[in-house]
């Protein structure tokens, strides 16, 4: 091997992005979210919180646990329930128990009302305390105290009895969805064994719970806890469906619905390893009552090594890795409500102070705010190199020519990024890009099943005039959902023929325009969000009535609506209304709003309007996602209660700027791309070092398989042919999602069959490797290309036309590594490049050498 192909080996194996410099200051003094403190001084307290609010005791089986938080002057928050002194004005109307965990609760003792005074360090809290119906013992209720202990035991999970075949002959309905068909099953299915009126302690249903008998899923309380008196309760009582009409008495209508779920605290920020905090939920029902239900929540938390909750609800600090700070969610699921709250925790001892930095808008303060509070420090600026090169790729899709390189990084206009930002955002290429990504989350792919290749082309068509003319985006989904007319005509109706299943037309509008996976909610309630059948189902019955049908030329098709058809129930076999996911339901019959009207087009006008919180949120999140690498939420169409934004005010400032501009596509990228955020570099300090989720670096990004091929054409001057498109044209532009080459499809470019963002696959591995090492396009496109011999021998003028003069092999060298990276070579690179030459080597062999060994550095393959 040549000493040049020697450097060059080095190079295909060096980071993407260069080592962190030497002797990165760490930052040195303690920041709250809203003050810094000084370097080693100790927090104060500055806030006692009480949770609940307020205390409501109602019937003699009601309780109420209390906590008290004490919120520093850093930020941080305390359990310091045992360390409060807490006492009522009047004692005679609650008793107040502490646990062996030290869990303060209280319970009714006589009707009547008082404060509850919460006192530490001398802070005072006032909380109100009122009971009644302290005498009434009001019996068991299967709906709302048999189901959530079901649901708390994990006996409905999928892995137990909630799975679709049930666990060992007996199948409730998953996480509590069908409790008519649970109660049935438990009554009716082998008489006398699951359920025995006369003996309840030999009920199979007890007996397995407290491990009496073999039970697949193990012991699973004590026989003498609450759960199994109130189950045991239940049973002597006659084992009622309480929620089941015939057995309600005239005037009754059932028993209360839980209508809401809180968690307290609100949020928790814990310092140091061990450090704990209890947790306390709350339901709100129907007729108005709450109760407390901290022992018949599902907890769960999204990342148990920073914290880590008991199924009781003490949440616990885990190490911390560096010295910054790590994140959780902690999550309560109860009845069809999952709610949840954030969760900081700190390590212990770490002086720290933000550095003094200037955000350049909106963006940057948001960022800020949140790497503050978590005591992480943002990396520094990338260099002009990496900013072009970067803005390159994101913006039009290709690395920049070497002469817009070497013009940026020698202007001195502190105002040249913004600059370059704008006149980007006018290059066709801009279009492109969105067109393509479009394009995925549409599904346009022409096959013989649902879109031919004519319908495919108009569709692709349609939406590059959009994204050409800057169209609004909510205009644009408007047309788009309530279009109709023929396919040819009308191509935006295409969307109709990508999918014909009305429950998949509304799963698929419910995940690109709003972010949600709903699909969970077709057989069973979400078991990690919100939504329930009746929401599935109620949405899905705004598509019941589209219709397609023959039009005079017979490949087109004509989208109409049939003003007839509705979504059954598959459970209740009812007719669902339309309505809005997580919003009201529009009264089509008496509403002169929505009388007689296209049920697509008033969901278009709700989905695109202020009333629906989740479009704009949607949009900027993936428009967010495509310059960052990483969704604020992530993955891009999974948002849910249980997965929350990274930065929950980031995002809604991107919403609310995106909404204010007249939903503008440009505007909104620009702001993204001229923020400091996105120009920092992938080089990371002491304090972010293991940050994945906050933006305090830059991530490494491969490229994804289009903008790769297109820059591997770019830089070689070899172009492509993909079918139906002329020579030369881009990979982005390509329309049908059914045309592709071995390259894109090595390295994953989606085949639009879903509109799951999963399906770009941007993750290296070995194929792609072997295929840039020993596959035709790299070796070929170097080889056809000649740029190298075009180089060195000069380019003579043609026609009046100024020629180009041959160059050296070290401005050859230059040029290429330009061209590819963005920079200028390093001087192991040149000298390589001497030593190669100094031994007689072929200065056109030895540079091909170099370009191919280029193409295949991880330096070019990746964003950074």
């Amino acid at each position: 091997m040549t000493p040049l192909l020697l450097a060059a080996a080095l190079l295909a194996n060096a980071p993407a992005s260069p080592a962190p410099a030497p002797n990165v200051p760490a930052p040195n003094a303690p920041a709250a979210p809203d003050a810094k403190e000084a370097a080693g001084s100790k927090p104060t307290a500055v806030r006692l919180d009480v949770y609940p609010p307020a205390v409501h005791l109602s019937t003699a089986r009601d309780r109420q646990s209390v906590i008290a938080v004490l919120t520093l002057s850093d930020g941080t928050t305390r359990d310091v329930t045992g360390e409060t002194t807490f006492k009522a004005g009047d004692e005679s109307f609650a008793k107040a128990t502490v646990g062996e965990d030290g869990a303060l609760t209280y319970y009714p003792a006589a009707d009547g009302t008082t404060t509850l005074t919460a006192t530490y360090e001398g802070k005072t809290v006032e909380v109100p305390l009122s009971v009644v119906d302290s005498g009434v013992t009001p019996p068991v209720g299967f709906r709302n105290d048999i189901m959530p202990i079901f649901t708390r035991a994990g006996c409905n999970m999928g892995s137990c009895h909630g799975a679709a075949r049930g666990k060992d002959g007996f199948r409730m309905g998953l996480f509590g969805f069908d409790p008519a068909g649970d109660h049935f099953r438990l009554t009716r299915e082998q008489a006398g064994r699951r359920l025995n009126l006369g003996v309840p302690e030999r009920s199979l249903l007890f007996e397995k719970s407290v491990g009496a008998v073999s039970h697949t899923g193990g012991k699973l309380f004590e026989p003498d806890s609450e759960y199994a008196k109130l189950i045991l309760d239940w049973i002597a009582a006659g084992a009622i469906d309480d929620g089941a009409k015939e057995n309600w008495n005239e005037g009754e209508t059932g028993p209360p619905a839980c209508v809401s779920l809180e968690i307290y605290p609100p949020s928790i920020a814990l310092t140091g390893e061990g450090s704990a905090q209890r947790m306390v939920a709350r339901a709100t029902y129907s007729d108005g009552t709450d109760r407390d239900v901290t022992h018949l929540v599902a907890w769960n938390t999204n990342n148990p090594t920073a914290a880590a909750i008991t199924p009781e609800g003490a949440v616990t600090a885990g190490a911390v890795k560096g010295t910054g700070g790590a994140e959780a969610f902690i999550t309560g699921r109860f009845d069809v409500h999952t709610v949840g709250v954030p969760a900081i925790v700190l390590p212990e001892n770490v002086d720290f102070e933000f550095p003094d930095v200037e955000p350049e808008n909106y963006i940057d303060e948001a960022i800020y705010d949140k790497l503050a509070t978590l005591r992480i420090a943002p990396s520094e600026l990338c260099s002009d190199e990496e900013f072009i090169r970067r803005a390159y790729l994101d913006l039009v899709g290709v690395v920049p020519p070497a002469e817009a390189t070497r013009e940026f990084v020698e202007n001195t206009d502190p105002s040249k990024r913004a600059a370059l930002v704008e006149s980007l955002l006018d290059k066709p290429e801009f279009a492109d890009i969105w067109v393509m990504k479009w394009a995925e989350l549409l599904t346009i792919r022409a096959d013989n099943q649902s879109l031919s290749g004519k319908e495919a082309v108009l569709y692709h068509r349609w939406l590059k005039e959009q994204i050409d003319g800057n169209v609004p985006v909510d205009q644009m989904v408007r047309e788009l959902l309530s279009s109709s007319g023929g396919t040819f005509d009308t191509p935006a109706t295409n969307y109709y023929r990508t999918e014909r299943d009305t429950l998949k037309v509304a799963e698929n509008v419910a995940q690109v325009f709003m972010g949600m996976r709903i699909q969970c909610a077709q057989c069973h309630n979400h078991p990690f969000d919100r939504w329930t059948m009746e929401d599935y189902y109620g949405f899905a019955a705004f598509f019941a009535q589209v219709g397609t049908k023959n039009s005079d030329d017979p490949r087109e098709r004509i989208v109409y609506n049939r003003g007839g058809g509705e979504v059954k129930h598959p459970l209740t076999n009812e007719n669902m209304a339309p309505k809005f996911l997580g919003g009201a339901q529009p009264d089509f019959r008496n509403d002169e709003r929505y009388r007689g009207r296209d049920r697509r087009e008033v969901l278009a006008e709700w989905l695109t309007s202020e009333e629906n919180p989740y479009f704009a949120r949607n949009i900027v999140n993936l428009v967010w996602a495509h310059f960052t690498g990483r969704g604020i939420v992530e993955p891009v169409d999974d948002v849910r209660v249980s997965n929350p934004p990274a930065n929950e005010a980031l995002l809604d400032a991107l919403a609310e700027r995106f909404v204010e501009s007249g939903y503008d596509l440009k505007g909104l990228v620009k702001d993204i791309c001229t923020s400091r955020t996105y120009q920092l570099a992938t080089r990371t300090n002491p304090t972010n070092l293991a940050d994945t989720a906050n933006f305090s670096h830059a991530k490494l990004r491969r490229m994804r398989a289009e903008v790769l091929l297109d820059s591997i054409n770019a830089v070689t001057e070899s172009p492509e042919k993909f079918r139906g498109l002329p020579l030369g044209s881009r990979a982005v532009q390509i329309a049908d999602g059914n045309t592709s080459t071995y390259f894109l499809d090595t390295f994953g470019r989606a085949k639009r069959e879903t509109v799951c963002s999963c399906e770009v696959r941007v993750e290296p591995n070995l194929a792609q490797a072997l295929h840039l090492l020993n596959g035709s396009t790299v070796h070929d496109k170097v080889q056809r290309g000649k740029v190298v011999q075009t180089l060195l021998q000069g380019v003579e003028g043609k026609d009046g036309e100024e020629g180009v003069p041959p160059m050296e092999p070290a401005e050859v060298l230059e040029e290429i590594t330009f061209r590819c990276l963005s920079r200028a070579p390093t001087d192991a690179e040149k000298q390589a490049l001497e030593e190669a030459l100094a031994e007689g080597e072929q200065p056109q062999a030895v540079l091909e050498d170099y370009f191919w060994a280029v193409l295949n550095s991880r330096e070019f393959l990746f964003n950074h």
